[in-house]
Formats: structure tokens, sequence, C-alpha cells
């Protein structure tokens, strides 16, 4: 069998983050007490672990597919991993914790999320969809305690979160969109989401009364420019060296 460059760059980040999911729902009560100042329910977590579990599940058996509920691999992936989920639950017992049948509930609203995304948009938007639900909520219960307790870790997710978000948006924009760099057009384009989702993330968190942390908004800011100078840097000395080629009239 042989697999795409899509399942193959979907398969290994797939089998990193399973066995971690699996080794961070199994660690013994009393849990690190970090767990504790996470300001945040649990039923969230787990929804959006299983949310994101699906996402990489599906793309690494039908990359490039959106999900057809007529077909039997969609309900296949269900199955999958709801057992899963009833085995996560059922095993716990065995590593003092508690079974709790409201978390299976959220695992299986995160997978049916994943599977409804997929069913209505296609790799690129789902992929950009996913990445702004997971920098949305994380930051917006990370933002209360966790900038005090992991400084440096909170500051590095905000860079690669916002800069994998525009990378994911300028891919999105080269298949789907009509525009190509080095065009102004895609500049503000590629600007324009990333800048608009950093936005929203602080407004909610203002409106929630979470705290603003104007170092993590200039860091997201630095992640969003640093992608998309760099994609527009190359686009134009491509644009440069083919000009260049190009043979000159006579």
């Amino acid at each position: 069998m042989t697999f795409t460059l899509r399942q193959k760059l979907t398969i290994i980040p797939l089998l990193f983050y399973w066995p971690i999911l699996f080794v961070l729902t199994h660690i013994p009560i009393p849990l690190p007490q970090l767990a504790f100042e996470i300001p945040v329910s649990d039923k969230t977590l787990h929804f959006l672990a299983y949310f994101i579990l699906v996402f990489l599940l599906w793309l690494a058996i039908s990359p490039g597919k959106k999900v057809n509920w007529r077909r039997a691999t969609a309900w296949w992936v269900l199955v999958v991993v709801v057992l899963y989920g009833v085995f996560d639950e059922w095993i716990q017992s065995f590593v003092s914790r508690n079974a709790d049948v409201m978390d299976f509930f959220a695992d299986l609203a995160g997978a049916l999320a994943g599977l409804i995304l997929f069913s209505i948009f296609p790799f690129w938007p789902a992929s950009v969809a996913l990445a702004g639900a997971v920098i949305f909520i994380l930051t917006n219960f990370m933002r209360a305690n966790l900038t005090d307790l992991l400084p440096v870790t909170t500051a590095v997710f905000h860079l690669i979160a916002y800069g994998l978000f525009s990378l994911l948006w300028t891919r999105y924009i080269y298949h789907c969109l009509p525009i190509k760099a080095p065009q102004l057009k895609w500049l503000i384009g590629a600007l324009a989401l990333p800048t608009g989702l950093l936005l929203a993330v602080e407004l909610f968190s203002v409106v929630v009364g979470n705290d603003f942390s104007l170092l993590h908004t200039i860091i997201s800011i630095v992640g969003i420019a640093t992608v998309v100078t760099a994609i527009y840097l190359t686009a134009l000395s491509r644009q440069g060296f083919t000009q260049k080629s190009m043979p000159r009239d006579s």
C-alpha cells in the first residue's frame, strides 16, 4: 500500500499525538498541580483532544476527501474513536482515575464535530478552521493562569500557533483562491484572517475578564508577520528570477 505525501505528513503527527493523548489521560491521581491551576472544564479539553484526534485520523485515511456519511469510511472512523473513548475511560480505573461518562460524551462530541467539519469543508479550509478553534480555546484558558506558571511555554505557543495558522491560511489561499503571491491583494488577504483571529481572541479575552497581555499580542503578530513575509519575499524573488530568465525581444 502506497501513501501520498499528505498522508505521510498526517500519519507522522498522528503516531505522536495518539500515544501522548493516551499517556496524558492516564496520569495517576494526584495529578500534577498544574492541572488544578488550569481554569477550564476538563470536558472542554476532552472535546478538543478528540476533535484533533478524529481530524488527524480522517486525514490519514482519506486525505483531501470530504466526509460522505453514505460511505462506510466515516462510520468506521467514528466507531474506532468511540471504541477507543470507551476503552480510555474504562482503563482509567486501573490507574487510580475515575471513569466519567460525561468525559466520554465530550469525547464523542469532539469526534462528531471533527467529522461534521470535514463533511462541510475539504482539507485546507477544515485545517484553517481547526487551527483557529484550537488557538481560540487554548488561548482563552491559558491566559488566566498559565502565563504565570509557564511564561516561556506560553510565549512559544503564541509564536508557533499564529505562525502555523498563517501558514495554513496562505496554503488555503494558494490552493483555493485566484490571488497569488507576491500580489498586493495576496499580501492583504494573507494578513487579514490571522490578524482578525488575533483581534477576536483578544477581544473575547477582555470581555470575559482575562488579563490583556501586550507581550503575547506582539509575539503573535511576530509569528504572523514572519510567515507571511517569508512567503511574500520568496514569491517576489522567484518572480524576479523568472523575469530575468525570460528571453528579451531583440
